[in-house]
């Protein structure tokens, strides 16, 4: 049975890449309502349609919807929207690091006072939990960003501490990059091979953690049914070289646009201000405080003696301890075979073969029309 039946569900940011995948995978869970609180009118517009879609080609389901306008920075708002909830999974965030760095104030106002807001509105609407999205790059913090979301995380684990006797948990969860997702680097790579390349790297030595949409999500569903109070959840992900990615994104998606994998080259342009040359999932200090579940990791809070006294007794318990932080390094990258899989097995690439002017298969019994990289 699943943990989300009959159960009213609040999707903060639900318009957003992992926001609208979380709507989507509810669906298969049978909640009572699903809510959506966004920023962008014509997408939550769109995403009504959607969700209305879905009632009219399932007449067995009985899912009601709720969309609507909303800033998590309106208090107000999110008191209403709360009302009648049982679980908050709250993804509306800041998340652009160089726009953050330009705009630190409005990072507070969304990243950290949006938290804060969502935390009270869930206190007094006595919600059953909250789940909270964060990042990588919360840990060890270098930029606006990371350092938003980082007491993001703080505030919802000391929320714990607050809530007076009320039923509500409060949890995060942290994953690295969604492959495909609008902010990652695969529509990037894209454009720029579609344009005749080159394909811009900042640093060929740099790795990354990755990780689906429809995964992440998941993983967020999972997280909020495991939950015990203040732990941050840590998804397990694969590592990758980015060098790695824009060869074969080159290799996969050139004879399609029309050019010859050969002659779009790859330029390196130097890491941008801030940006590591690693990611970090799980910091040095965080693995004594850690045990390691069968799909992620669980970071326990470190002043445990001021919350109340949880049971961290999950089901999948796989170690009670955790010897090693959790970083992206070319040691434990996915080989290039393994990359190709991996896309080819996620679909990861589809939608830009699907744009280009011509199918891979047409495409490779015409003549090429060769453009070199400037």
């Amino acid at each position: 049975m699943s943990f989300f039946l009959n159960k009213t569900v609040l999707v903060t940011g639900g318009c957003g890449t992992v926001g609208r995948e979380i709507v989507r995978q509810l669906l298969d869970h049978a909640p009572r309502e699903i809510r959506v609180v966004d920023t962008n009118e014509s997408e939550i517009f769109f995403l009504e349609q959607e969700l209305q879609d879905h009632r009219r080609h399932n007449p067995s389901s009985n899912i009601s919807s709720l969309c609507q306008i909303g800033d998590i920075r309106d208090v107000d708002k999110l008191n209403m929207m709360c009302a009648g909830v049982d679980i908050v999974l709250h993804t509306a965030a800041l998340k652009h690091v160089i726009l953050c760095e330009r705009a630190p104030f409005d990072a507070v106002q969304t990243n950290i006072m949006g938290v804060k807001n969502v935390i009270q509105a869930a206190l007094l609407n006595d919600v059953e939990r909250v789940i909270f999205t964060s990042s990588d790059k919360a840990v060890n913090p270098t930029n606006v960003m990371g350092t938003s979301k980082l007491m993001g995380e703080r505030l919802i684990t000391a929320a714990n501490s607050l809530k007076m006797g009320r039923r509500t948990i409060f949890s995060s969860t942290r994953f690295g990059n969604v492959l495909g997702s609008r902010g990652s680097v695969i529509p990037i790579f894209a454009r720029q091979i579609e344009a005749g390349g080159p394909v811009t790297l900042t640093d060929r030595r740099m790795t990354r953690f990755i990780m689906t949409l429809g995964e992440s999500c998941r993983l967020v569903l999972l997280a909020a049914e495991k939950a015990r109070g203040g732990e941050v959840f840590v998804t397990k992900m694969p590592v990758i070289q980015i060098a790695d990615l824009a060869r074969l994104m080159i290799d996969e998606l050139a004879v399609a646009y029309g050019f010859n994998p050969l002659e779009i080259g790859v330029t390196e342009i130097g890491s941008k201000p801030g940006e590591k040359l690693y990611e970090e999932l799980m910091s040095e200090e965080e693995t004594r405080r850690t045990v390691e579940l069968t799909e992620m990791f669980s970071v326990l809070p470190a002043f445990r003696s001021v919350y109340e006294d949880i049971a961290y007794d999950y089901s999948d318990i796989v170690s009670s301890t955790v010897d090693q932080a959790y970083v992206s390094s070319p040691e434990n990258s996915m080989a290039r075979e393994a990359l190709k899989k991996f896309c080819r097995v996620n679909g990861l690439l589809n939608q830009y073969l699907r744009t280009a002017p011509n199918s891979i298969q047409e495409a490779r019994t015409q003549p090429l029309t060769i453009h070199r990289a400037a």
